[in-house]
């Protein structure tokens, strides 16, 4: 079995946990429930990483996932998530990227 990387660029909520939890959901709905679908479906938490300064978020997991960051790595070990901040459309709402590698 492998791994493949994966990035959920549109997940909202009032938490990073409730924001996670749907990107999951989703995946799940998507992909099925029988695990090894190299998405964000097969992680069971996330790890915040902070955003330098004046750094483009996508860049940055690009970075991080061709450095085979080690909060990352694992394909069974935590997702990475970016707080992208309040969501314009939607102010009660944050917006996260999730990132890394899931088994497939």
């Amino acid at each position: 079995m492998g791994a493949d990387s994966f990035r959920i660029t549109h997940s909202r909520g009032k938490t990073a946990k409730e924001a996670f939890a749907a990107a999951r959901e989703e995946a799940q709905y998507e992909h099925g429930h029988g695990g090894y679908s190299g998405t964000i479906a097969e992680k069971h938490s996330f790890t915040v990483i902070p955003l330098p300064k004046d750094t483009d978020p996508m860049l940055e997991v690009e970075r991080l996932i061709d450095e085979d960051d080690e909060r990352i790595q694992d394909k069974w070990g935590p997702a990475g998530c970016i707080d992208l901040g309040k969501d314009p459309v939607h102010p009660a709402l944050r917006r996260y990227l999730f990132f890394g590698w899931a088994s497939s």
